[in-house]
């Protein structure tokens, strides 16, 4: 890990030596890539040596003014194009200073006027020919470290993007079901004829509520007598003994619903969460109580799954109760079907989770009986359907659990494209009503009788 973080830092450390270009030991000596502070002290006393080696060669004439090539005013181009304009000049005021020490003195000697100002001008040229490209170069150099800040910022969220996806991917390995596999889950559970079994499939509930609420350990207690007694009849995880006078239970109990350890902040309680289990007739069946679970996985949404799965379960062991609270309003309504619209009803009432009905009324024409026939062959896993004849129409009537205007929109779409594509006509043309309604446990038989009158059925 040390030699990696060694390495990565080699090569930050490359990349913005080789962000001024890659010039050779000999080209950072010409152009250096920032100005020194000494800068001033390196071109007056470069500038004085050079006079003196000038001084040395020719003793009277030691700027060069006479060989035809003002050379001299090639060294401080030099300096020019090392540090910019600003310390070319003051290379050119060396030259100006060693004319009137070595040339001012005797009184003949004119000053080259000429000579000097296009010394100058060469000088101010290719200085700011210099500062020009360093400005431009320190903004590329910062352009360049943000990007590497990007870079690495982008490269360490990447890492733990995928780190994060594979904890995600080993928890949904364990965690399989969403709401729709529960309730298709729970709906294949068998019925027990047993007489004396109070919670049938109780331990198959509870196995299936541990992975996708991934509970530690958890017992379901099944309440009797006026105590009430408890009596475990399932369990995942470490066994215990339930504790009737912990307050989470006894909060759970009085107040029949969800509770966890946020409703008893004053008090100390062993368990996480206790969920009660009541039956279409409203009777306390019994109580599931969470003793461990993980941490992240104590919140809002996993604990209101966990309260929709024991409602869903509940509702199918008192079957006979809800199945006759709709057929009360609804006669010929098919047994299965009024179980299903019973339980989803329970349902939306304790968490607003929708489901939605769909009627479709196809006259009695040979076309709309070919479209019916396209419809039955296209169900969907967990839809429920239920078909009968008015004096002058088929109605088919589908039970779409947890679907909301949205899934009914989509499903009419697809609908609508079958149609097209196998009859080249639509629902209107053919002359198909539709008829939407949501499941509603504050309605008579949930919103069922409301569409079907719309339909045309009579009972």
């Amino acid at each position: 890990m040390q030699s990696a973080t060694l390495k990565q830092q080699a090569v930050s450390k490359a990349r913005k030596t080789d962000s001024m270009g890659r010039i050779g030991r000999y080209g950072r000596m010409l152009a250096p890539a920032a100005a020194r502070p000494s800068a001033i002290l390196e071109v007056v006393i470069g500038m004085v040596v050079i006079v003196g080696i000038c001084y040395a060669i020719r003793p009277a004439d030691p700027i060069l003014l006479g060989i035809g090539f003002p050379w001299i005013w090639l060294a401080a181009t030099v300096f020019a194009v090392r540090y910019g304009a600003s310390l070319g000049v003051l290379a050119g005021l060396c030259i100006a200073v060693a004319w009137a020490l070595l040339y001012g003195t005797s009184g003949d000697a004119e000053f080259p006027t000429m000579l000097f100002v296009g010394g100058f001008a060469q000088l101010v040229i290719t200085g700011h020919f210099c500062d020009v490209w360093a400005n431009r170069m320190k903004r590329m150099q910062s352009a360049q470290d943000y990007l590497d800040d990007r870079l690495a910022s982008l490269t360490n969220n990447h890492y733990l993007l995928r780190i994060s996806h594979q904890n995600l991917e080993r928890t949904l390995l364990t965690q399989p079901s969403t709401l729709r596999d529960a309730v298709r889950y729970l709906r294949d559970l068998p019925v027990s004829n047993a007489q004396d079994e109070t919670l049938p499939n109780a331990q198959s509930m509870l196995e299936f509520a541990a992975r996708s609420c991934q509970l530690g350990a958890a017992s379901v207690f099944c309440v009797s007598g006026n105590g009430p007694k408890f009596r475990v009849v399932a369990s995942v995880g470490e066994s215990f003994a339930l504790d009737a006078d912990d307050p989470l239970v006894r909060e759970c109990l009085e107040q029949r619903v969800l509770v966890h350890l946020r409703h008893i902040d004053n008090e100390e309680s062993a368990y996480l969460a206790c969920v009660p289990i009541i039956s279409a007739s409203q009777e306390l069946m019994g109580i599931l109580v969470v003793r461990l679970m993980p941490f992240l996985s104590l919140n809002f949404d996993n604990l209101q799954l966990l309260l929709v799965l024991l409602s869903y379960y509940a509702d199918s062991i008192e079957q006979q109760e809800i199945v006759t609270s709709v057929q009360a309003g609804v006669s010929q309504c098919p047994y299965e079907f009024a179980l299903e619209i019973g339980r989803l009803g329970h349902m939306q009432q304790i968490s607003g989770v929708p489901s939605s009905l769909v009627a479709l009324v196809f006259p009695h024409e040979p076309l709309a009986e070919s479209l019916l026939n396209q419809v039955l062959r296209q169900h969907r896993a967990l839809d429920l359907r239920w078909t009968f004849n008015t004096e002058h129409a088929q109605v088919l009537i589908t039970l779409m659990p947890l679907t909301d205007e949205n899934g009914i929109s989509g499903y009419l779409l697809r609908l609508e494209d079958e149609f097209r594509k196998q009859f080249d006509t639509n629902l209107t043309e053919a002359h198909v009503a539709v008829h939407i309604g949501a499941i509603d446990a504050n309605l008579a038989t949930y919103g069922l009788e409301g569409i079907l009158e719309r339909c045309g059925y009579r009972a």
